[in-house]
This record gives C-alpha cells, structure tokens and sequence, in this order.
C-alpha cells in the first residue's frame, strides 16, 4: 500500500538543494518578500562548502570538499550582509623542478615581486619567459576586468563583451585551444604546467580539445574579483554556508534540512514536490522551483530515464591531512613558502598530457598530478589548540577521473592516495609519513574523498563538482533570450523551473552567481 503524502502547504519558491547556491538564492528571494522553503536531503545545509572535524581526538578543523572563495563577488556578499572573513594567501604557488641533478623551485608571490623574478631567471638563465609571464597574464588580467562584473547581470551578449577585449586576447582565449597558446607563448616545461594546471582543475578535457572546454574551466578559475586571486573562508567553507543559511533564515526563508527530494511535478502555474520527512513523505506546492542539483539530477527527478551516457564525470580526489609540522622541501625554500599557496605537483606540462591520456582511457596516470597546500597557513583558526609547528595539509588531484575508480572503489581510492602523495614525496625531504600526526586511535591524521565518495555523500553525479562542463559566461550572439530564465542562464525548458547550481550557465565554483541569478529570473518572471 502506498504511504499517503503530507500535504505540506504552497510556498512562492520551492528550493531543491540547501547548498551554498540555493541558500544564496533564498536570502534574495526572502528579502524580496517572497515565501521561500528550501528543501536538503542532508542534515546539514552547504552542500559541497562545509567545515569537518575528521580526526579522532583531534580539533582541527578542514574544509572537506571546496576549499577556495575566489568566484564569489564583492557586491553580491556585500548585498546579503554576510559576515564572512576571507584571507590572502601571501603566495600565488610554489613548483618543485629537478634541473642539472639539482631541486630548485619556481615561486609566484602574491603580489607578484623581485622574487618572483629572480626565481623565472634561475629557471631560465633570461627575462625571456618571465616577461612573457607577465604579458600573458596582464591579457589574463584585463578579460577577468571585463567579463567578471557581468556575472550579476543578464547575461551579455558574446559581441558586446568582446567588444571590451583587445582582440588578440579573445581570439587566445575564447578561439583557440588554450593548449596551444601555451606552446606558442610560453618555452619551458615547468612554466608551461603551471598555466595549464587552472584549466584541469575538475575537468577531464585535453589542452588542445577543440570543444575548448579547457579555455572555459581556466577563464572561470581567473576571473574571480577581477584577480583570479585564491581566497580562503576564515573558520573554513562551513563559516560561509552558515553565514548564508543566517541570512536566508533571517529574511524569512524556511530551510528544512532531513528532507530528500524524490519528484518535481511541473505545472503550468503551480509545481508539486515530493520529499521525505522524519515522519514520512510530504509534498509541496509552489510557483517556481529553482533546483541547487546538477541538471542530470534534476532530470530523474522530473521522471525522466536517466542517462548514463551524459552522466558528468568528475576528476578530482580531496585528501585532507594534519602533520606534526610541515615537511622540510629538498630545494631548501621555507616550507612555511611553498606551502602557503598552491604547491604544483606533477604538474610539468608533458606529466600532464601523460596524465590527460591515462585518464581518458579510464586509469589513474602513473604519476598524480595535484594542487597542493596548507590551509592553516592562511587561516590558523582551522587548527583549534594543537602543539606548535602543528599545520593542515590539503591535496585536491588533477585528472584522476571516476571510471578509474568503479571497480573496487575503496582499493583504488587507497592507491590514488598513495600515488598523490608519493608524488609530493619526490620533492621532500621529510616523507608525508613521517609529519603526519596520530589521532586517537593512532591513526594517521589522514581523510580522502574520491569522485564516488562525492556523488555517495552529496547527489553529485560523477563527483563532479561543476555539474558538468563549464559555458561560456556569455550568450552567443544567435542566441533567445527572450524569457528572464533564458536571460539570467537558468533555464530548464519548463517555464517555472530554474536551474540554480552549478549546472547553471555561471555556475560552477563557489561563487554564489547562480543562485543571485536564478532569484532574478524568479524575480522578473512574477
């Protein structure tokens, strides 16, 4: 017999999701004076952007999944009041080379100065490729100046924001594959990979693919503030989510967390949503629906067969760490240095495009690439009262995609791990083994989370953390954008359901924008 349905009331919005996105969404829709219930299947709001406290006996606390506030803007977190420290990194990165049987290092501070210089001159033995650092990203610079005011806007139209480019720097970055304007204007190995690394991070596209997904997913990782510059949430990721469900809650919205969506049943004024409560399912009805899923979701749950061919596929392994103290590096710098930004491993450009073609074959490369830092560095609050020289480490992989894992994912995770971190091993002096801290158990003070582990413990399909390859953040010029869901970049097909995560057309990272704009398209539509 079929358990009846709660009926549980109709709201103006119904909001599927109660991450970071969907909170920003209701706080908006909330202070505009709308009804507003948002629904999370977790018992937890932030979804992907959330503080933990993983090891035994221990208080430090890590930001287990997103780690970096980059994307998200001045206006819109000045808008919604939120009481949020973000802190700078005083290094850009840090890139362990081997040269002449000798460790070096390149360093990128932040602000760029004379040690950055000095450290291309003793990569390069000329300016020749430091000064070409500095152009390539003085274009990077003034694109990231044009394009990122207008993610809170309708979106613009693809003529009239490159009419705001210099021309050459479009045609780069927008036309041709990113992969070879990086072999055009840059000549080493070591530079090469760095540039490349920002168009990997999470996605499994090749540097010369000539769907240029790698251009868009390298655009959205530099665009943030204008800088591109890497901020990190004082107190951790689940500082922002909180401050956000506070505004939300605040203006009014209803957030209810313990409660899983299983259906949306579209209507041409009202909508129903199925969901399940402590005390069994219930339904809602509402006028719009804005959906914080990925599209691949929200079709199943809008009852459509699912796809396994268009299922996203995420590539990307978050190991979360705690040491006795930083490892010594055997190039000699600080590690206090080389740890304070992102730290490139495996990350040359041939080890790249070596890793490129192990994952599109479904393997883990040989050699992991990955993004290295430690958090703590930034933020010391993430440590609670440890012993001195006590710091975070975090390890986000490149290019280790979800098919690799979905034989034997516990035994495949492991060796992922093991890869990741001999890799680093490489360029250290003190093996990760040997700083790690013991929790109470006696356990090393060691946390990882694979693509399934992510779809497992967020609904995110693939464990892909953008939903699925990136747009552009603009409309092209033969598009309709003739309904405020198609100027905003959330539709759906459905005229009152809007996307409103990261699958969203300025979605992706944490920024808020889809959220911001999914609220407007609610807003316009009334």
């Amino acid at each position: 017999m079929t358990t009846p349905h709660t009926a549980f009331g109709r709201y103006d919005v119904a909001i599927v999701g109660a991450g970071h996105n969907g909170l920003v969404a209701a706080a908006y829709l909330a202070r505009a004076g709308l009804s507003v219930l948002v629904l999370e299947r977790l018992d937890r709001v932030g979804g992907a952007t959330t503080t933990a406290q993983p090891f035994a006996g221990r208080p430090t606390r890590v930001s287990r999944y997103a780690e970096l506030v980059s994307l998200m803007p001045v206006r819109l977190m000045a808008e919604l009041e939120l009481d949020v420290g973000l802190a700078s990194r005083p290094v850009a990165s840090y890139t362990p080379y081997l040269a002449d049987g000798r460790h070096r290092g390149l360093l990128v501070e932040n602000p760029e100065g004379k040690r950055t210089r000095t450290s291309f001159l003793e990569l390069t033995d000329s300016s020749r490729e430091y000064d070409a650092w500095c152009s390539f990203y003085s274009e990077v610079a003034a694109m990231a100046r044009a394009v990122e005011p207008t993610l809170l806007q309708p979106l613009p139209w693809e003529k009239d924001l490159a009419a705001h480019v210099d021309p050459a720097t479009w045609r780069d970055f927008v036309t041709t594959p990113l992969g070879e304007v990086i072999e055009k204007r840059f000549a080493t190995d070591t530079v090469r990979g760095i540039v490349a690394t920002d168009a990997l991070v999470g996605s499994l596209a090749g540097l010369h693919d000539p769907s240029l997904e790698q251009n868009r997913t390298f655009l959205y990782r530099l665009i943030g503030h204008g800088t591109g510059e890497q901020l990190v949430t004082v107190g951790g990721m689940g500082a922002l989510s909180d401050a956000l469900a506070r505004a939300a809650a605040g203006a009014g919205a209803e957030i209810r967390v313990g409660a899983g969506v299983s259906a949306i049943r579209a209507g041409d004024e009202l909508s129903e949503i199925d969901f399940d409560t402590a005390g069994g399912p219930a339904t809602v009805e509402a006028r719009f629906v804005l959906a914080n899923v990925a599209p691949w979701v929200l079709h199943i749950l809008l009852g459509e067969p699912d796809d396994p061919e268009s299922k996203p596929v995420g590539t990307t392994l978050k190991i979360n760490l705690l040491l006795d103290r930083l490892p010594r590096l055997k190039s000699g710098i600080d590690p206090e240095v080389a740890f304070a930004g992102t730290l490139h491993v495996g990350s040359a450009y041939a080890q790249l495009q070596a890793a490129y073609d192990e994952a599109l074959q479904g393997r883990l490369p040989t050699v992991v690439p990955s993004e290295v830092s430690s958090p703590s560095l930034a933020d010391p609050t993430l440590l609670g009262e440890v012993a001195p020289g006590t710091q975070t480490l975090s390890i986000t992989t490149l290019l280790t995609p979800e098919p690799a894992f979905a034989d034997d994912p516990l035994g495949r995770r492991e060796e992922a791990v093991r890869r990741a971190i001999a890799a680093l091993d490489e360029h250290l002096v003190d093996p990760v083994d040997s700083v790690v801290a013991r929790d109470a158990h006696g356990d090393p003070c060691l946390e990882a989370r694979s693509p399934q582990d992510v779809e497992q413990e967020l609904a995110m399909p693939g464990g892909q953390g953008h939903h699925g390859p990136l747009d552009w953040p603009w409309a092209n010029n033969r598009a309709r954008l003739d309904t405020p869901d198609q100027q905003w970049g959330v539709p759906t097909g459905l005229p009152r359901v809007f996307l409103a995560g990261a699958g969203a057309r300025r979605g992706g990272a944490v920024s808020g924008v889809a959220g911001h704009n999914a609220a407007q398209a609610v807003l316009a539509s009334r």
